[in-house]
């Protein structure tokens, strides 16, 4: 045991060491030529396909043997279709502007000093993620982009999908000559590793971004030593005011819980104002019911229908990620923006109204890192925002906030430069 201990912590030294010479390559590599390095990224992917798919079959018939649910396994599983979608990702992060050498600010002082405060990478960024074999890429990728080495750790459930794709993208930084080390993927499915990575692999790890349960968001932020970009559970909630379009309400609600129900912008619980109980609570419930979604729902809700399930208390702090959802009643604006403020994971909460300034009231003072009018919250994705891609939802308030693309992956620095002034 000893002997393994130390041969991981040998191994995990390694790729700090590697990950930080990386980085420090990647910081003045031209834009163009790690541009070249995604798109041959991309390419290799494409050309990987078959291996990376049967190593995913691997991944999913072991899932499978578990009993694993049903949405983990769609967030695990992988076809031809969504392996090109990963590639086109890469290939959009490639085209996206630069991020490092953005003059930010600039101004100059009396004294004749010339300030500019320029965006540089972070360094090296540790990602640890659970099931999704996609976020292989897209981190590495959008970790590259931003001059930034990537140590990648995935949940044991996508190891084999993981490793497959990681593999790809290095063989095509390394055709691209870039260091193929900007993107590591630890080789190992001991969780020693992952303390190993939170305590920072001797000052090789800049940040950790976590992507995956409260399990692991919890674990990470209690026993890290390096900051941490929060990617908290995605309890996201949907509004129906008086105000609201019927029509809408049940385009978007049925959008936002049941698109993709394992996905951290689904919604969870939908909150409806007392005000349009009568005319828009009994469409919206049995449309649900109709799609074949449980609903578990307060007094007044559970009275619509014997196939509503009452809720519980514990139902309003759950993050199904699957086709459940919970559904009560809320006495207006102000019991809405009460029990988000309760009850929000700070994620992505949305109003469904057609009065202005209730959905400016809403967008103001919900305090989630994504706030949204008329539309689904599903919208809570980088590539949605126009970033191509996203390393995760940050649900902190620190340094970056909703989708991590290639800018919240950068610091600053200052420079100032002069004519030979000093200080008096």
């Amino acid at each position: 045991m000893v002997s393994a201990d130390r041969e991981l912590q040998d191994l995990m030294q390694a790729i700090g060491h590697a990950a930080r010479a990386a980085a420090s390559a990647l910081a003045v590599i031209p834009p163009q030529q790690k541009d070249a390095g995604l798109l041959a990224a991309a390419k290799a992917l494409r050309a990987s396909a078959p291996a990376i798919l049967a190593a995913n079959a691997l991944d999913l018939e072991e899932a499978e043997a578990r009993g694993t649910a049903g949405s983990f396994l769609d967030r695990l599983r992988l076809d031809a279709t969504r392996l090109e979608a990963i590639a086109q990702a890469v290939e959009e992060i490639a085209g996206l502007p630069d991020p490092v050498g953005r003059v930010l600010a600039h101004w100059s002082q009396p004294n004749g000093l010339m300030f500019e405060r320029v965006a540089t990478p972070l360094g090296v960024i540790g990602v640890i993620f659970e099931s999704r074999p996609n976020v292989t890429a897209d981190a590495g990728a959008l970790c590259l982009k931003s001059g930034n080495a990537s140590i990648l750790r995935t949940g044991s459930e996508s190891f084999r999908s993981a490793s497959a794709i990681a593999e790809a993208m290095r063989a095509g930084l390394q055709q691209a000559g870039l260091p193929a080390d900007a993107i590591q993927l630890v080789p190992s499915k001991d969780r020693a590793a992952v303390g190993m990575m939170l305590e920072g692999l001797g000052q090789s790890i800049d940040v950790i971004v976590p992507r995956g349960g409260r399990s692991l968001v919890e674990r990470v932020q209690a026993e890290a030593r390096v900051p941490v970009f929060a990617h908290l559970e995605g309890l996201c909630h949907i509004y129906i005011d008086r105000a609201a379009d019927l029509a809408m309400s049940k385009a978007i609600v049925r959008n936002a819980k049941l698109r993709r129900t394992g996905v951290c912008g689904a919604a969870e619980t939908l909150l409806i104002d007392r005000g349009c109980l009568a005319s828009h609570a009994r469409p919206l419930v049995e449309m649900l019911l109709g799609e074949g979604c449980e609903v578990r729902g307060d007094p007044a809700i559970a009275a619509l229908d014997p196939r509503i399930v009452p809720a519980q208390e514990q139902d309003w702090h759950t993050e199904y990620l699957d086709a459940i959802i919970s559904v009560g009643v809320v006495d207006g604006l102000d019991g809405a923006l009460g029990h988000i403020a309760r009850y929000s994971s700070h994620h992505t909460d949305a109003i469904v109204t057609d009065d202005q300034a209730a959905a400016e009231r809403f967008l103001r003072e919900v305090d989630s890192a994504i706030v949204l009018h008329n539309a689904s919250t599903q919208f809570a994705d980088g590539g949605e925002f126009g970033f191509g891609a996203e390393i995760g939802i940050a649900t902190g308030r620190m340094h970056a906030r909703g989708p991590v693309g290639v800018e919240q992956l950068t610091s600053f620095n200052y420079r100032v430069r002069g004519t030979g002034q000093i200080r008096p």
